[in-house]
């Protein structure tokens, strides 16, 4: 239960004074639900108000503070049309002051003609004239001295604005209580830190206070690692089964190619993990291609050869077929029986693989999150895998753990190559295998970018393609956050080149239903259709090694890691491949160092060390697709500096201060609450 102290500052947004149900919306927008995500939406910058006497052309583009008098209304005939206030200075300068979208009455409130008002906003030119779009502060001149000459900017979204924001954020920092210190003393006086609620507060009043938002960024970094330990020790604590298979399944894989070096370091330091009674919680990382899927089907047969079952979890639905395929060919010829299991599986299907499950007659489950589901009991689960482990967290794959009177032995891996401070940050818990290593055989995948405006080009380009006896892929692009609108992309690219391609033109998109998408798949994986049009669904694990160009349309939109993933579903087969990205014509300077890093580069592990630095963390590790929470308060350069003294501090709190039941401990344990690492306080209670 969360600590009395933090209840006010975790109240519900409509605890602040003025939110009600139309106000919450763009707060919900933001992701603004309780007061602590106010406190926590810390400003981007900061306004400078230039205080005068005199209006001046050299001052547009700059906000001023002025004491101006009306002297004319002037609204026209159309409700959208501006509604004008002319105003002049103390030396007679005029200036307009201009409402949009207002009924008339507003503005005639707040500036009576003859009667002078301190007015705030930007000055700016409007041909020859001056003029001050929405003014932010319009009060009597008595009043003037309390609008600072600096104030907080923050990120808003549509029917919030910056006075509203910063009453709710000094509302949400009235609520925050002065809290016990969780810091080990001598680092507190090292980095000279003011204390937590004060940093808080510092943070919202000066958004370049750079010693205040290390504070914060800090806890939130060392709330991290103190729970990943805490999720470690816990497993530890709980006692697993060894396991050591004799190698006679492994020996009977016939593989078309030997490991590689880095498959059979893999392959050796997961075999000595599973041969402990401490369950194994290992991270394999590897790029696109590297051979993780011969790596976990290894582990899988070490636990059949010693009589326990696997598991393997993937996040979507086209994966855990893919997985399932890709596993029984592998495996085939070997008396090992491979089963899968998806919330799409029902009936007698559903029931047979629930028995075989339970009495040990399937020994390899795929499926999805409906492996989790109260149902699905194991006879003597030993070993599970799970795939695109940023989707899940670790509260799910405490779940999975519950499956098995003994602690299964975790391995989960990723294909998005993570910089070393996000392993540290979200995989600190874990022991790291890499794969940077490519199996033989493996095209390189030439990369173009191309201007959009070109399209005629790339759709004759596709056709000459085609004609050759290739396949290709056209991704559409990211319209904005919302599935419906990348399936109307989709739908409208489809029927755009089934004019040119008839019956060649397969889609899939997410909102499809699962039969209809994996009958896409399918035609498209036996060559029924040449171009199979899709959205970000075909991101990871389709595999059609026919397939040897893909067109991503929009690809400025994209993150460098989410491209690099979609180039990774060409280049498997025994043809030359190319990825061609179309971009907009309006780049960005840091849209336009992507693609350039894309085209001279097919290294994943340079890639998203350069996606950390153009983007941040979150959207390297597909946060907002999975639900995760990202650090809201620390950059990727805080991870950077901060991480290694937060898991030092996290770590001497547990091995020396007595953990948690200490006077920091319990401090410690407030910090927890406060950035919702509730699951490892659990966990620590239940032993």
């Amino acid at each position: 239960m969360r600590p009395d102290i933090l209840n006010p500052i975790f109240a519900e947004i409509d605890a602040l004074k003025g939110v009600g149900s139309a106000l919450a919306r763009p707060l919900e927008r933001l992701g603004l639900r309780r007061a602590v995500d106010v406190a926590f939406h810390l400003p981007t910058g900061m306004v400078e108000r230039k205080l005068t006497d005199s209006l001046d052309m050299a001052d547009a583009g700059r906000i001023i503070g002025i004491t101006l008098t009306a002297t004319d209304y002037r609204a026209s005939g159309s409700a959208r049309a501006p509604f004008r206030v002319h105003a002049v200075d103390g030396r007679g300068n005029a200036v307009s002051l201009v409402y949009f979208g207002r009924n008339s009455g507003w503005p005639r409130k707040l500036l009576p003609l003859g009667e002078p008002r301190f007015v705030s906003g930007k000055l700016e030119s409007y041909g020859d004239a001056l003029q001050m779009v929405h003014p932010d502060h319009v009060v009597p001149p008595e009043e003037a001295a309390t609008i600072p000459a600096r104030e907080s900017i923050y990120g808003l979204s549509d029917g919030l604005t910056n006075n509203r924001m910063r009453d709710l954020a000094a509302q949400a920092l009235a609520r925050a209580p002065d809290l016990p210190e969780w810091i080990e003393p001598s680092l507190m006086a090292r980095k000279d830190w003011p204390a937590w609620r004060e940093a808080l507060a510092r943070a919202h009043a000066d958004p370049a206070d750079a010693m205040a938002r290390e504070r914060l960024a800090y806890d939130e970094i060392f709330a991290g690692q103190l729970a990943l330990m805490l999720v470690r020790q816990a497993g530890r604590r709980r006692r697993g089964v060894p396991i050591a298979g004799d190698g006679r399944l492994r020996a009977m894989l016939k593989l078309p190619f030997a490991p590689t070096g880095a498959q059979r370091r893999a392959m050796g330091e997961i075999e000595g993990d599973m041969a402990q009674a401490t369950p194994m919680l290992r991270l394999l990382q590897g790029d696109v291609g590297s051979g993780k899927t011969l790596v976990a089907l290894m582990a899988l047969l070490n636990a059949v050869e010693a009589g326990a079952q696997g598991a393997m979890l993937a996040p979507t639905e086209i994966l855990a077929r893919q997985h399932y395929e890709t596993l029984r060919k592998m495996a085939s010829g070997l008396p090992v029986e491979i089963a899968i299991l998806t919330g799409r599986d029902k009936g007698k299907a559903r029931e047979a693989t629930l028995m075989g499950l339970a009495d040990g007659g399937i020994d390899i489950l795929v499926g999805t999150h409906a492996i989790f589901q109260e149902a699905v009991r194991y006879r003597k689960l030993g070993l599970a895998v799970i795939d695109e482990q940023h989707r899940f967290g670790v509260a799910q794959r405490m779940m999975l753990a519950d499956k098995a009177e003994r602690a299964p032995h975790l391995l989960v891996m990723t294909a998005t190559p993570i910089p070393r401070t996000l392993t540290l940050t979200y995989y600190g818990e874990m022991d790291v295998s890499r794969l940077d290593e490519m199996p033989p055989g493996r095209q390189p995948i030439q990369t173009l970018v191309m201007a959009s405006t070109r399209l005629d080009e790339v759709v004759d380009a596709l056709a000459r393609h085609v004609s050759a006896g290739g396949q290709a892929y056209w991704v559409c692009p990211l319209v904005e956050e919302s599935e419906t609108s990348d399936q109307a992309a989709a739908e409208a690219r489809a029927e755009a080149l089934k004019m040119r391609f008839g019956d060649r033109v397969g889609l899939v998109h997410g909102r499809m239903k699962g039969p209809d998408k994996d009958a896409a798949m399918a035609a498209f994986a036996a060559n029924r259709t040449q171009i199979l049009v899709a959205t970000t669904v075909i991101e990871v694990g389709v595999d059609v090694p026919n397939a040897s160009l893909i067109i991503i349309e929009g690809a400025d939109r994209f993150g460098l890691a989410q491209l690099h993933q979609l180039r990774g579903r060409v280049g498997r087969g025994d043809k030359p491949s190319v990825c061609l990205l179309l971009r907009g014509n309006a780049l960005g300077e840091t849209a336009r160092a992507r693609l350039a890093l894309m085209r001279e580069s097919n290294d994943g592990f340079r890639i998203a060390e350069e996606d950390l630095r153009l983007r941040g963390a979150g959207e390297i590790l597909g946060t907002r697709q999975s639900g995760e929470a990202e650090l809201r308060l620390a950059t990727p350069e805080h991870v950077s500096a901060l991480i290694d003294a937060a898991r030092d501090d996290a770590r001497l709190l547990i091995d020396r201060d007595g953990g948690l039941a200490s006077p920091r401990g319990q401090a410690a344990r407030t910090c927890l609450y406060l950035f919702e690492k509730d699951a490892a306080v659990t966990l620590l209670r239940g032993g």
